[in-house]
């Protein structure tokens, strides 16, 4: 969240009832409630801390749903960036599942109808691309792009390798993002550690391409955070050891912040 929106009397001044939020980028979005910005500032940075959430977690929840129920080239443009990005891979990881269970029924073809899905949707979106965008929506479509090649590469491994029920080992390793209905959470599972998801507002944030090597950082970072434990990717200068730990945050939908200490840094 870079600004936030407020509300405006009949004289124009701006009151302290904060109607919405906007991203660095300057996609805007409304609370799904206003929030009260009077009094102490540390008390109302926090109750903008928790509108912000419930926002998410609001459009999430309304995505989730409403996927279903149109065209996902339609239903791209009507959620913020974030939503619809998470919400995709929310409904990729049920449709590979849908596929698995229909798999031990005997329907042999299922992961091979899955990916032919995948090849399509990605197809729609490349049209999409070669139209008239808007800045943020271009970005957008070009970061679920980039996820959505990642999503096509593994169900096309799977085939290759047979895969034919949801334990085996190039499945769990994934990051998948599930939404549990009764509780209306978003969780991300990888091997046996879940995480829930932090609905913390990014704004419309490019990913990374992620490489067999991103799959295994991954692992291991998502591993030690698991058991409480810390995590220090190493290896020589640019080679995306920040943007790799960066973009695990953004697919918790947590914040990351990068401070570079020196030797004259001290806590204190």
């Amino acid at each position: 969240m870079a600004k936030m929106k407020f509300h405006v009397d009949s004289e124009q001044n701006p009151t302290k009832l904060g109607l919405g939020m906007y991203s660095k980028e300057e996609e805007y979005v409304d609370f799904s409630e206003p929030c009260d910005c009077s009094g102490q500032v540390e008390c109302w940075l926090n109750r903008v801390l928790d509108c912000m959430r419930a926002t998410v977690r609001h459009e999430m929840t309304e995505a989730v749903v409403a996927y279903e129920e149109k065209a996902r080239e339609q239903w791209l443009f009507d959620y913020p960036a974030q939503v619809a990005l998470t919400c995709t891979q929310i409904w990729w990881s049920t449709e590979v599942g849908i596929a698995f269970a229909r798999l031990e029924e005997g329907y042999e073809n299922a992961m091979k109808d899955c990916y032919k899905k995948q090849v399509t949707q990605l197809n729609t979106l490349i049209t999409m691309l070669i139209g008239h965008l808007s800045k943020g929506d271009r970005q957008k479509i070009m970061t679920i792009c980039t996820i959505d090649v990642h999503a096509r590469d593994v169900v096309a491994k799977m085939i290759a390798q047979k895969v034919d029920n949801a334990q085996v080992f190039l499945w769990l390793s994934q990051l998948r993002h599930r939404w549990a209905e009764e509780e209306k959470h978003c969780y991300a599972n990888i091997c046996d550690a879940q995480f829930l998801y932090s609905y913390e507002y990014l704004g419309n944030t490019p990913r990374l391409v992620i490489t067999p090597l991103t799959d295994r950082c991954y692992i291991t970072l998502t591993q030690s955070l698991h058991l409480t434990m810390s995590g220090a990717p190493a290896g020589p200068a640019g080679t995306g050891k920040t943007e790799t730990t960066k973009d695990l945050g953004r697919a918790l939908g947590i914040m990351v912040y990068v401070f570079n200490c020196s030797e004259q840094m001290d806590y204190k």
